[in-house]
């Protein structure tokens, strides 16, 4: 009997929770990787009704679910361009995410790994220290990485202190996390007075620190719309540093346009304005 073949186009698999209101994660990666022309295919890593920035939620964990789904993609034969990973919650998640990343990534699979640990210079209340440590064991199976400053100074056992850092401080820390064996790196969302910057670092390039004038409150889901967008690049084979201004200045047009409707901080950014625009 002949197998059919689900593998005739280019497919990331997204790796993060769901949730219903707030803009983030897979409810923000779909959309936009679907509209860069490749097909979007989620595993949940948790379900919740919104996010942990609003004063109530709810919250299904998805831990002991995951190997079953995972099996029946197996079994499908499926095949991945990218693997993009986002939050985990636990500690069995983030070994769950280092097989789904053995068995399924290929001579060409680009691996995307947004460590979601923390932020403001302390880890999430989910993140135990035992799950610090298993993230570093996670992310030298990336090919990239996009890391906030809170996440890139966990990461590197560097103290958070961003009022001392210097310009070359921000570029030497996305040099340590070269070390861990990913190929790119960019720090992203680094406060700098009336600029946000990106510390970005390439094997055998200059690192570059690109600056871009502030705009609007910060945001839920930012981080995922930018890694979804550097994830999509990578399976285009776009060059790192222009995939890194691309995902910067869409972040930044979305801001915008949002600060005109009034949207609260916490429900995200209304990126389906100027979706369109993203090509």
């Amino acid at each position: 009997m002949n197998m059919i073949n689900h593998n005739k186009q280019k497919k990331i698999a997204v790796i993060n929770d769901y949730t219903g209101f707030g803009r983030c994660s897979v409810a923000v990666a779909m959309p936009v990787i679907s509209q860069l022309r490749i097909q979007c295919c989620p595993v949940p890593t948790a379900i919740f009704s919104d996010h942990t920035g609003f004063d109530s939620y709810f919250f299904d964990d998805y831990t002991d679910k995951m190997q079953a789904y995972i099996d029946e993609w197996a079994k499908l034969g499926l095949c991945f361009d990218g693997i993009l990973t986002g939050f985990l919650g636990s500690a069995g998640q983030i070994e769950t995410v280092r097989r789904f990343i053995e068995d399924f990534r290929g001579g060409n699979t680009r691996v995307i790994i947004d460590p979601v640990m923390g932020d403001n210079g302390k880890p999430y209340p989910t993140y135990t220290p035992d799950m610090c440590e298993r993230m570093k064991e996670l992310v030298c199976h990336a090919d990239i990485l996009t890391p906030n400053l809170t996440e890139a100074c966990i990461l590197t056992d560097t103290p958070y202190a961003p009022e001392k850092f210097t310009s070359a401080d921000y570029l030497s820390l996305a040099g340590k996390l070269l070390e861990t064996g990913a190929g790119k790196v960019v720090i992203s969302g680094i406060s700098m007075g009336s600029f946000i910057a990106n510390a970005v670092c390439e094997q055998d390039k200059a690192p570059l620190l690109m600056r871009q004038k502030r705009v609007g409150h910060e945001r839920s889901g930012t981080g995922d719309i930018f890694s979804a967008i550097i994830a999509a690049e990578a399976v285009h084979g776009t060059d790192f540093a222009q995939s890194v201004r691309k995902a910067s200045a869409f972040v930044k047009k979305c801001i915008r346009v949002t600060e005109e409707f009034d949207i609260p901080p916490t429900d995200g950014v209304c990126f389906e304005e100027i979706l369109h625009e993203l090509k």
